[in-house]
């Protein structure tokens, strides 16, 4: 084998690295701006409901790809249920949690509080999967978590409750985002199998906690229902929460959930200076804008240091190889003479 041949598994695992990241940065970005529209905008009175709308979207999707024989993956048995634990139970944590600190939080702050996803994605990673980290990067993160603390500290809209919801989203984003690596190894279950069953476990739970709360009266009695510009947004929530649940998976099966955490700091540039103009409940301050731009400038740093390592490790790697093989190759044209 030559050397040019050795380089085409590389640059193809590179092109897919970046894909399933560039895809999961786009969904992410849009499923905010999305479900900020139904639940702001249009005052949609739930968001558990609005949950249970992207799960059913993920079941039949999924269900009917299964069916036509599109994609594959295990049967249900019992033995789904220990394979997939505990990924329902985050999964089911992210997506409320999520789905109220949404409605509760203007965009830039929401997405200056998802900041600290990443340092929890680094201490969860550092004590299950034993990783490391530089220097660099563990700098990096301090100055991502310096600039939400400014940037909070002089939130004019302060909210107890709304704050509570961020960071439990934070916690179990991180969580999800480990456990769903581990995941995707397991038999039978891969990519598809680990979104449907999680879909499936816990549609039903959450069905029964909208109706007990009395979300679901709430719901179904919205006066806007008959409008075609909410039932549209509202479509296209739930079609994006399939998209975006299937992004994160994808994202993390071709990369890790340290990579997916980096990946969504770097959307949330975009989205954070957007916010400031669109959707009319951001609270301009000197030091709000100050530690934003400290945050994101941490997230933008992170991010190069991260994808810099990856690029110079697979370099590593080619060199090594093409070594490999000129030696094989110089061998073989010795051993001949």
């Amino acid at each position: 084998m030559s050397a040019e041949a050795c380089l085409v598994p590389a640059e193809h695992s590179g092109l897919f690295k970046f894909s399933s990241a560039l895809f999961y940065a786009g969904s992410s970005f849009l499923i905010t701006v999305v479900n900020k529209t139904v639940l702001t905008s249009f005052r949609f009175p739930s968001y558990l409901c609005l949950g249970i709308g992207q799960m059913i979207t993920t079941i039949v999707v999924l269900y009917v790809a299964k069916m036509s024989k599109a994609v594959q993956f295990q049967d249900f048995d019992r033995s789904i249920l220990l394979k997939i634990f505990p990924l329902p139970l985050l999964y089911v944590g992210n997506h409320i949690t999520g789905l109220a600190s949404t409605k509760k939080l203007s965009l830039p702050m929401f997405t200056v509080l998802r900041k600290f996803t990443i340092l929890m994605t680094m201490v969860l990673e550092v004590h299950i999967l034993r990783k490391t980290f530089s220097k660099g990067l563990i700098y990096s993160v301090g100055a991502i978590v310096f600039g939400a603390m400014v940037a909070t500290s002089s939130d004019l809209a302060f909210d107890v409750e709304a704050y509570t919801f961020i960071l439990l989203n934070d916690a179990f984003t991180a969580a999800s985002g480990v456990y769903t690596k581990k995941k995707l190894g397991v038999e039978g279950l891969g990519k598809y199998g680990v979104l449907f069953y999680n879909a499936l476990i816990i549609v039903i739970p959450t069905f029964l906690a909208s109706a007990f709360t009395g979300d679901l009266h709430k719901a179904v009695t919205f006066q806007d229902w008959s409008k075609v510009t909410f039932m549209f947004c509202f479509l296209m929530s739930c079609i994006m929460g399939f998209v975006l649940m299937y992004s994160i998976v994808l994202c993390s099966y071709y990369n890790s959930a340290l990579t997916t955490a980096v990946v969504g700091a770097v959307k949330n540039v975009a989205v954070a200076y957007i916010g400031i103009f669109v959707g009319g409940d951001y609270m301009f301050s000197w030091t709000n804008f100050i530690g934003l731009s400290i945050c994101m400038s941490g997230g933008l740093v992170y991010s190069y240091l991260t994808f810099n390592n990856k690029s110079s490790e697979s370099n590593t790697k080619e060199t090594q190889e093409m070594k490999i093989h000129i030696s094989e190759d110089s061998s073989k044209k010795f051993s001949n003479n």
